[in-house]
């Protein structure tokens, strides 16, 4: 156990971009942290591992050393119909491709040398509030924080379901979906992203270190339970019949014998806070990849709560005033990306529709930037 009396300023529920990166912008205003991770770095997680640009110079700012990873730099984006018509766009922005398995462990172990305190293998079970802000109790003991904010991802946790507001921030008509990912080797330029649609899912395909690439897909539950739960079968007869999967399928070299899977995934939008709890990333809203891209959306997420943070913190925000401020600049940001998100997943893995929205798309390359824009942020 390693509870102390220490009331930090701000305790953090999960260690994915969201909060690392919120844990080392408040330890660089030289702010008390902990964050709790029930994993143990490093650790894979089901994730498209595509980050646009418009976090590169953020994630410098921090203290990643990106340019001295020789990463992939994504310009081109393919996406193909199942009827096997590939509709191709250049990025304007562009994006650049790296593991989570990478990317998260060196953002934790930076946050431990500028000052976090990192839980790892470490569960958060409940959260009492008092006086002085929250105790938080854990599976490695009790802490106590001025501050409580959620990036514990898609799935909440039990303690979360329990706060009021938690029923008003979901929506259980929401259809639930499968995440399945492969780190494979394979032929593909390393400056293209590629999004390949099948019934009722689509898949990516992009470069990350270490000469791999990524192979990454959603597709909706029930496609799994038609097949047994075999996800083998599946892909054998769903995935294949894009000409463009099946030859991945078929002449990849998969690294890993078996995939890493999430299931019960929804895309909706929730709340930036729930009770006493802010939150950010997938835990605000879990995030539809077609939204531009969740780990920026996580990312810049963690710089506007930080900032707003440092102003209560300094005595330019009451608590009042910071949740309400930190409510509508993130969905100042985020609503209409989450929205197009939306109806652009309405128009994928439909087989015709997807064909036919593909052909058109190809015929106006105005409309296209217009779309990719919108699912992305500026530079931040």
């Amino acid at each position: 156990m390693e509870s102390n009396n220490r009331v930090y300023a701000c305790a953090i529920v999960g260690g994915g971009l969201g909060g690392l990166c919120l844990a080392i912008q408040l330890a660089d205003q030289g702010r008390e942290v902990v964050l709790f991770e029930k994993n143990i770095y490093p650790f894979h997680r089901v994730c498209g591992e595509y980050i646009s640009n418009e976090s590169w110079g953020f994630l410098e700012s921090l203290g990643v050393p990106l340019a001295e990873w020789d990463l992939p730099k994504i310009s081109q984006l393919g996406i193909s119909a199942e009827s096997g018509y590939m509709l191709n766009h250049r990025l304007g922005l562009g994006g650049f491709g790296i593991s989570r398995y990478k990317l998260d462990a060196f953002l934790a172990d930076l946050a431990r040398k500028k000052g976090v305190k990192v839980l790892e293998h470490c569960k958060v079970t409940d959260v009492v509030a008092h006086e002085q802000g929250y105790s938080i109790v854990t599976t490695r003991g009790m802490f106590y924080a001025e501050l409580l904010c959620g990036s514990y991802g898609k799935y909440t946790p039990a303690f979360v379901q329990k706060m009021e507001g938690y029923d008003l921030a979901t929506d259980t008509s929401a259809d639930n979906y499968i995440g399945v990912k492969y780190h494979i080797r394979a032929d593909l330029p390393a400056h293209r992203i590629e999004l390949h649609n099948f019934r009722d899912g689509y898949c990516g395909i992009s470069k990350v270190e270490a000469n791999q690439y990524c192979l990454c897909y959603l597709t909706k539950s029930q496609n799994l339970r038609n097949h047994g739960n075999n996800i083998h079968d599946m892909e054998m007869e769903i995935l294949n019949k894009n000409p463009f999967l099946r030859r991945y399928f078929f002449s990849a070299d998969f690294i890993y014998k078996q995939p890493l899977v999430v299931s019960n995934v929804q895309f909706h939008k929730r709340r930036p806070l729930v009770g006493p709890l802010f939150q950010i990333g997938d835990a605000a809203g879990t995030i539809s990849p077609l939204c531009g891209n969740g780990m920026s959306m996580a990312m810049r997420g963690s710089k506007i709560l930080a900032y707003q943070m440092n102003r209560y913190f300094s005595g330019q925000l009451s608590r009042t005033q910071l949740e309400g401020t930190f409510r509508s600049e993130w969905n100042e940001a985020f609503s209409s990306r989450i929205q197009m998100g939306f109806y652009l997943q309405k128009l994928f893995g439909k087989n015709t529709l997807t064909d036919w929205s593909l052909r058109g798309l190809s015929l106006s390359s105005g409309l296209r930037n217009r779309i990719v824009a919108a699912t992305h942020g500026d530079v931040f």
